[in-house]
């Protein structure tokens, strides 16, 4: 199914736990681009998933530039903070001063605050800890597998929109094809009626073995049947590769460089104006295409 490389998807996922509410929330977006380009914004204690976390992208995607970026939010269930402290390092500290005072018997005992800013003496909170990390990573993975195919399904609507675009201008494509073919007959007898003309203009009498041959050159050199043939059979190309279930974008951008180089000759051999609206209507259909295509994964 033909795929768009243009999407945004947001999702979002609350993970409770024991001691924390963990709340998550992936954005993710795409647009053209010739390889896959993965861009993440994950936090610091995710950085050892990043590998993992691209390659499960690289699963579902096959092109496009994407920008991934994961906000995590930390609730605690415990209404109030407790200090743990260090016991042993308290200990010593209050140890160290009374020693300090008995020395001296001056210098004043330390104060509450002050033994609390010694380092050491309050343990950190562990809030990330190993059970949150495992519960965070599990919990990213899960929902950046959900928020890709959400991507996945809007990228497969644009994608239909852009083959039934795609399949419309190549109908038009082949009724102008159509056209030209049926005009050759009255181009070849359209220039042969020129020559004739101007002949008789000239008050000359021709030689009719001459004057085939010259005709037939003429015809030979005009004759367009060559680009008509391979216009159609791109053409038909691109109805096969819109039906493939892979990504098709470089294939089709390469057919549309193949049209319009038959389309660019079509202009050149025509001599007839007719002709020339009809291969300049051609160009302008298949840069309608060409500039959808690049948008195709």
């Amino acid at each position: 199914m033909l795929k768009s490389m243009t999407a945004f998807a947001r999702d979002e996922q609350k993970v409770e736990g024991t001691e924390q509410c963990i709340e998550l929330c992936w954005e993710i977006r795409t647009v053209n681009h010739r390889h896959l380009d993965i861009n993440l914004h994950i936090p610091d204690i995710l950085t050892a998933d990043e590998n993992n976390l691209k390659e499960i992208i690289r699963n579902k995607l096959g092109r496009g530039r994407l920008d991934a970026k994961l906000t995590v939010h930390l609730s605690s269930s415990n209404n109030h903070q407790t200090i743990q402290l260090d016991e042993e390092k308290t200990k010593t500290l209050l140890a160290a001063s009374q020693r300090l005072q008995q020395m001296s018997g001056q210098i004043s005992g330390l104060t509450v605050s002050e033994i609390l800013q010694w380092p050491g003496v309050v343990k950190e909170a562990k809030t990330q800890n190993e059970a949150y990390s495992v519960a965070l990573s599990k919990s990213a993975k899960e929902l950046l597998e959900s928020t890709l195919n959400s991507l996945i399904n809007m990228r497969e609507t644009e994608g239909r929109r852009l083959s039934v675009m795609i399949t419309t201008r190549c109908e038009s494509a082949v009724k102008l094809i159509q056209s030209v073919r049926s005009r050759r007959v009255e181009v070849v007898k359209a220039l042969r009626e020129k020559i004739v003309n101007k002949l008789s203009e000239l008050d000359v009498i021709a030689d009719n073995n001459r004057l085939e041959q010259e005709l037939v050159y003429q015809a030979q050199r005009l004759d367009v049947d060559e680009e008509l043939d391979r216009l159609g059979a791109h053409i038909d190309e691109i109805y096969a590769v819109l039906k493939r279930d892979e990504p098709v974008g470089r294939r089709l951008d390469f057919l549309m460089q193949e049209l319009n180089r038959e389309a660019n000759t079509l202009t050149s051999k025509s001599n007839d104006a007719e002709t020339t609206k009809s291969a300049v209507e051609l160009k302008v259909l298949i840069e309608q295409m060409r500039e959808q295509c690049l948008n195709i994964e």
